[in-house]
């Protein structure tokens, strides 16, 4: 088979080694790609919303099938465009990628089916969401654009000013692009927060490994939030307990829901839950892999990838099996001193071969290019590397993860030193 892999980030590098493993896989390209998936794949530039030539590359290639790693094409409809033209595609389509592209449209499908979540009112005018915040609202509250934001457009607002600055910079300043044209004030949660991924073909759901992502730029969850500076896989508070609650009144519900809406959806959803004193509610959806998740989930999984995201279109998934190993994985973030605000790229990456030919270690590219020379490796990102390495307990992962971060040098690198500090306390 020839697969097509939609992206650039550490997420797709971590799909695109899950399918080189698979047998039934001899060619992989991937558009636009980095400099790591380069090793694996060949790279070709065309941008992730380039859907027309996406499609035009694939029907040229004779790609069998297209795996969409990011959420812009998904929310934008890339798969519908692929269909239409012939070429099978995993990720879902338009109409139910909204499930992540609006939030207002996920707390509402949540509210009409009684799917477990926070408290929320949706605004379409600043005015109204002030008046609201001024005669309504308790406080800590927390306030989300929208749309699509990178992962960046959640406020925490412990307070009437600072939920106020909120509103301003969403709506009015447009600080997160159209993402802020609607504006929903959902309650304050408190509780663990767990990642959990699934595979779904529209009417079955599988479940695969949890995680736990930390979002804050700083140790101690301070600092502005990111795209995510670390991960660990499985998350020890994520229990049998709460798996069992999560899939009975969580999973199937929102598969069912979507599907009843008209909208089936067929690909990953990716569940953002917190673990709150009255159980589990969902803190957001978003409809692809999570990133930097996939990159501890996916090297854990048993199953051929491709196999899987073909069981997902045909609508098979009730015949796989998914199965992960039993250990652990720890993911540390490498990224460019000053993210998520401001940085220089273009440095030089050191030590990257220290990773050749180590069971367990992996080092997902997010940020970095080939320089002229086609051979030196230079920051080309925010988030630059994704250092993951397995082992048999949570610890041991994340004493391997750490010591593999000290293999890597470049200029201005950062990373937080916590990552994966809330094991010691289950």
């Amino acid at each position: 088979m020839k697969v097509l892999i939609v992206g650039s980030g550490g997420r797709e590098h971590a799909i695109a080694a899950s399918v080189a493993r698979s047998k039934k896989v001899d060619r992989i390209y991937c558009a636009p790609g980095n400099a790591g998936i380069g090793q694996i794949a060949e790279c070709v530039p065309i941008g992730a919303m380039e859907f027309e030539r996406i499609r035009d590359f694939s029907l040229e290639k004779g790609v069998d099938l297209v795996i969409v790693g990011m959420d812009d094409p998904l929310v934008g409809g890339l798969v519908d465009v692929l269909e239409e033209a012939g070429i099978r595609a995993f990720g879902p389509r338009k109409n139910a990628a909204i499930l992540e592209g609006s939030k207002a449209f996920s707390k509402d499908l949540m509210k009409k089916y009684g799917i477990p979540t926070a408290a929320y009112e949706v605004f379409d005018q600043a005015q109204e969401a002030l008046d609201y915040l001024r005669t309504k609202a308790k406080f800590p509250i927390v306030l989300k654009a929208d749309g699509l934001a990178l992962g960046k457009g959640v406020l925490i607002c412990n307070t009437l000013e600072e939920a106020q600055e909120g509103v301003c910079a969403i709506m009015t300043e447009h600080r997160f692009g159209t993402a802020g044209n609607r504006l929903v004030i959902e309650e304050f949660m408190t509780g663990r927060e767990v990642s959990v991924l699934t595979f779904t073909d529209g009417r079955t759901i599988r479940v695969m490994s949890s995680a736990q992502d930390h979002k804050r730029a700083y140790d101690n969850d301070k600092g502005p939030n990111t795209g995510g500076m670390g991960t660990f896989s499985p998350s020890p508070f994520y229990t049998p307990q709460v798996d069992r609650f999560c899939r009975e009144h969580i999973y199937q519900a929102t598969v069912d829901a979507m599907a009843a809406e008209g909208r089936p959806f067929q690909g990953v959803i990716f569940f953002g839950l917190m673990l709150t004193p009255d159980g589990p509610k969902v803190l957001e959806y978003n409809a692809r892999f999570g990133d930097p998740e996939a990159q501890v989930v996916l090297p854990r999984m048993k199953n051929d990838m491709v196999e899987v995201c073909e069981a997902c279109i045909d609508r098979t998934l009730d015949q796989v099996d998914l199965r992960f190993e039993d250990n652990a994985a720890v993911c540390v973030v490498l990224a460019s001193d000053g993210y998520p605000v401001k940085y220089d790229k273009g440095y030089p990456i050191r030590g990257l071969e220290a990773f050749e030919g180590k069971d367990g270690y992996y080092c997902f590219h997010a940020g970095t290019k080939l320089a002229e020379d086609g051979k030196t490796i230079l920051t080309n990102g925010g988030r630059v590397l994704g250092v993951t390495a397995k082992g048999a307990t949570l610890q041991e992962a994340r004493a391997n993860a750490y010591r593999a971060t000290e293999w890597i040098h470049f200029e201005n690198k950062y990373m937080r030193h916590d990552i994966g500090k809330a094991i010691d306390e289950a």
